[in-house]
């Protein structure tokens, strides 16, 4: 080797790194120069914007790596000096397909994978997502729409079960919120999986959303620190940390915040009957103080077989203060008969915890031999309390004064076995079991001001439990060449399933036995176009808050309330996909049906002005729809992403004698544009509309809105400023009607606009969050 060493004493390194497939310049790609004889880290650096670095070192008795996530690392050992310079010319990065498996991809753009029976939305550094929570993070994936409510739809349907790192867990319950304690700095990716195998769990009509969190295992201390601050109210810190060593891989993620959320709304009851109309207009801030930590290790006992034990502790403060007005008029001569105001103040604490032992072990003979045992606990608590004060403006006062305490707890167990066995390159084996244990109690009770005295109101109040028990047994088999590939899979779900009102005595028990068949294919056509193929069974087990029956009595006038006698639904579903990939564009079509049974529906009945809604078993609904997803980079400064969605559906079912047959349409569609400024700018715009659709009694409008976010990279890309404005026109909204003979009910509501602001800084090796903690419902 020449090594001639420049007259200073030292010599520099320089070249220029590439995607191998596109023949793009590697962004960010770390470059580090080690001791030759040692083995130890000299210096390093990034690449920069082209792909380019130069670095200078005292020695030439060196090595270096190249490396980015998602790629395979390159090691030059036999570097020649001329003049103190070595130029190691154009180095190509090939894609680590192990990697892209596990899910560790962190490119600069965020792009869809399309895998045999899933697809993968890779967060990457999606700008609107700045100080947002997973519910924000999740409105952006495709197929994926989140209401202002807070509930999850995937291709319009609300039968979605929702998983952490690919199991249940108390951070995902749609119900208790918890889904705002995982801050977007704590997520990796969002799986899409539309038709599971039987690998995963049956639960859930439409399909499954798996939120995959970061968990860094770059050598030595890495980390980063978040910083944010928003309006309405939305202030946060959030740290990230990580120490590996040879046997140890120490993990924890911190994060404490405050945010305000406030709500407008406004309800119509009409008595088509007696003709009267009751009006409520008004604002309810739901402030949130949460706290979050996640604390973990993985030990390594040799590199076949790794424990991991993990915990999660989050802790919620909440205040509601709401104030809303009140009218009864009477229709016959538009004359007000009465005006009253009702005011609540709700306090509430919610601890919610969760820990994990995990045991996982790889074969000699092949590292995708596997077999994965995990044991997981959860809790979620609520201890709330409200006071609702009616003052009168004019004329009769219609409500004494309440206070309601609620008393919430649940637990939830998972016992889970995984075994994967690649008898050949082209043939897997796949077996497992898993047995969920769901243990709830809501103790709630209604106390009223009558004649001076508080008093307890019985048939408000009572205390209701809910008991699931699930046991799961699967195996699948996937054969899968260089073109064609095929996975047959079936699983076998036992539920128990009992709920009893203590008060009262009520109880309910159902145990039933399901088989859940589940079918992939996929065939690549040619090197850039390929089809995909999938059926599977579902389930959706009605929740806690479906079942109980004594659940909200904010509005007086607009009570929702659970049904204990309700039945699952059950759903087949069919897809075909195919996905074409060009040099700067690629274009991913689906079609898909869906027949589900025992479709949940909620129906209101309307008595003396007052509009109760629950849950009901309706008959069946033969959903057939349309999904376009499309990338293009038509420059190096411009990238679009679009998603469209249309589906057709037969309602057919009965009601109280009254027939629900009906057909109907809704779509929705996102644009996403990501823009590179100068000077390390980039700015990102979304377009989102959501078109109005049809229920079973209801009218629902459609709307559109827009979110914004602006970043600026410094320091290497060790630190990243963000700016966000999520509903920049405050159109987000719902907004509902129903016209029947006796009743007509008008409900409207919305949020508005969200600005927040953000720093981070990544240290060690670790990459600054583009996101950050925020709470969302």
């Amino acid at each position: 080797m020449d090594t001639a060493i420049a007259q200073n004493g030292t010599v520099t390194v320089t070249g220029i790194v590439q995607d191998q497939a596109s023949q793009q310049p590697v962004e960010f790609a770390t470059v580090m120069v080690a001791d030759k004889e040692t083995g130890e880290a000299i210096t390093g650096a990034t690449t920069t914007a082209e792909g380019t670095f130069s670095i200078t070192v005292n020695s030439s008795d060196i090595y270096v790596e190249v490396s980015f996530i998602g790629y395979k690392p390159q090691t030059f050992r036999d570097i020649t000096f001329a003049d103190g310079i070595a130029d190691l010319g154009t180095i190509k990065l090939i894609e680590d397909s192990q990697a892209l498996d596990e899910v560790v991809v962190r490119a600069e753009k965020s792009r869809t994978e399309f895998k045999l029976d899933k697809r993968v939305f890779n967060v990457g550094q999606d700008l609107t997502s700045a100080g947002a929570s997973a519910l924000e993070v999740l409105n952006n994936v495709p197929s994926v729409n989140v209401s202002i409510e807070g509930v999850i739809s995937l291709r319009g349907s609300a039968g979605v079960q929702i998983l952490v790192d690919g199991k249940p867990s108390v951070l995902a319950d749609q119900q208790s919120n918890a889904l705002g304690t995982i801050t977007a700095d704590m997520i990796e990716s969002i799986e899409v999986i539309t038709n599971p195998s039987a690998k995963y769990d049956a639960e859930g009509t439409s399909g499954i959303l798996n939120i995959i969190l970061k968990k860094e295992e770059k050598r030595g201390l890495n980390g980063s620190v978040s910083l944010n601050t928003g309006v309405p109210d939305n202030h946060s810190i959030g740290v990230s940390l990580n120490r590996r060593t040879e046997k140890f891989n120490l993990f924890t993620q911190l994060g404490v915040g405050y945010r305000s959320i406030p709500e407008f709304s406004e309800t119509i009851n009409r008595d088509l009957t007696n003709n009267t109309t009751v009006t409520s207009d008004g604002t309810e801030y739901r402030n949130e103080t949460f706290y979050n930590i996640i604390l973990g290790t993985d030990y390594h006992i040799n590199p076949y077989n790794v424990i991991t034990l993990s915990g999660n502790f989050a802790y919620e403060v909440e205040s509601q203060p709401s104030q809303y007005d009140f009218s009864l008029l009477n229709d016959n001569n538009n004359s007000v008969v009465a005006e009253w105001n009702r005011r609540e103040t709700t306090e509430a604490t919610n601890p919610k915890w969760q820990y994990e032992l995990q045991y996982a072990k790889e074969f000699k003979n092949n590292e995708d031999h596997k077999l994965l045992l995990s044991a997981t606990g959860r809790f979620f608590g609520k201890d709330q309390a409200s006071e609702f004060i009616n003052t009168a403006v004019s004329g009769e006062n219609f409500n004494n004064d309440q206070q309601t305490e609620t008393e919430y707890q649940q637990a939830d167990y998972t016992f889970k076995l995984d075994y994967t066995n690649p008898l050949t390159e082209k043939i897997t084996l796949e077996t497992g079991a898993q047995y969920v244990i769901n243990d709830v109690g809501n103790d709630f009770t209604v106390r009223e001001f009558q004649d001076g005295n508080l008093v307890t109101i019985d048939e408000l109040t009572n205390n209701f439990e809910w008991n699931q028990k699930v046991l799961g047994v699967y195996s699948t088999g996937a054969y899968e060449d260089e073109k064609w590939g095929v996975k047959l899979g079936l699983r076998v779900e036992n539920t128990d399933l009992s709920t009893l009102l203590t008060n009262t005595n009520e109880s309910n028990n159902q145990n039933f036995t399901n088989l859940f068949p589940t079918f992939h294919t996929s065939y690549k056509l040619t090197e850039n176009i390929s089809v995909q193929g999938g059926y599977s069974r579902r389930i959706y087990r009605p929740r806690l808050w479906d079942l109980n029956p004594f659940f909200n009595i904010r509005n007086n006038f607009n009570i929702r309330v659970g049904n204990p006698d309700l039945l699952p639904e059950f759903t087949d579903s069919y897809e075909i996909t195919s996905i074409f990939n060009m040099e700067k564009a690629s274009i991913n079509t689906s079609v898909y049906h869906r027949y589900t049974t025992d479709v949940v529906e909620r129906v209101s009945t309307f008595e003396n002005n007052v509009n109760t809604t629950m849950p009901m078993n309706i008959g069946t609904n033969r959903t057939t729809g349309f999904e376009l997803n499309g990338e293009h980079s038509p420059t190096r400064w411009l990238k679009l992403n679009g998603d469209f969605n249309l589906n057709y559906f037969i309602r057919e079912g009965e009601f109280q004698e009254q027939s629900f047959d009906f057909t109907g349409d809704q779509w929705s569609s996102r644009l996403t544009s990501k823009i590179a400024l100068p000077a390390n700018f980039d700015l990102e715009l979304i377009g989102n509309y959501q078109s109005g659709f049809q229920t079973v009694q209801s009218e629902v409008s459609g709307f559109a809105f827009a979110d914004v976010g602006l970043r600026k990279k410094m320091l290497d890309g060790k630190a990243v400023v963000n700016l966000s404005v999520r509903d920049v026109f405050a159109s987000r909204i719902r907004e509902s009607v129903i016209d029947q003979p006796e009743f007509y009910l008008y409900s409207f509501e919305q949020r508005g606009r969200f600005i927040t602001l953000g720093f981070s800084y990544g240290f060690g090796k670790g990459e600054a969050m583009t996101y950050s903690g925020s709470r969302r419902r």
